[in-house]
């Protein structure tokens, strides 16, 4: 019985020891891979936040270029009529679109399905003005048709998106 309990002296001790020196190093460690997240993190936002803020830019400047205005000024040709203009028109806001595909993953998924709905509209704004001129007529007159009903809407489309485009900017950054 006596050598147990000087075993015991011995080796109770040095398992405290032991188990307080693991104890230790474990939350070093912990603290050490903690520490290299977070590192990884800070260089991985160094490397997206100016690729986010440029995907920002490029719908911005997608938004604009397919705002009815704009399209309408850009791509009607003296030459062309309504049913011309109105394929062309739709035509170059899908482009436009598919040139900024990729962009939806540096923006939230609600932002992205405005700048979405925002093509749409536009797309669906060229479609109901078209359906007021006759087919055979002058360019001139669907994109009259286009401003018409542009004048009575509130807000573009492609104005709300940027307008929601901005507040996201100025949440993030």
């Amino acid at each position: 019985m006596e050598t147990f309990l000087e075993l015991l002296k011995y080796i109770l001790p040095s398992l405290v020891v032991f188990a307080a020196t693991y104890f230790v190093i474990q939350k070093f460690m912990d603290n050490e891979h903690r520490k290299q997240l977070l590192q990884i993190r800070i260089e991985n936002q160094q490397i997206t936040t100016p690729l986010r803020l440029q995907a920002y830019e490029r719908l911005v400047l997608f938004l604009e270029r397919i705002s009815l205005d704009s399209l309408v000024l850009r791509v009607h040709q003296p030459a062309m009529n309504a049913k011309q203009l109105q394929l062309e028109l739709i035509k170059s806001v899908n482009q436009e679109f598919e040139h900024n595909l990729v962009q939806q993953i540096y923006i939230s998924t609600t932002t992205w399905g405005y700048v979405k709905k925002a093509k749409d509209d536009v797309i669906k704004v060229i479609n109901m003005a078209a359906t007021h001129v006759p087919a055979n007529s002058k360019g001139v007159d669907l994109g009259q048709k286009i401003f018409e009903i542009m004048m009575k809407t509130e807000a573009t489309p492609t104005h709300t998106a940027i307008t929601l485009l901005k507040k996201e900017i100025r949440q993030l950054f």
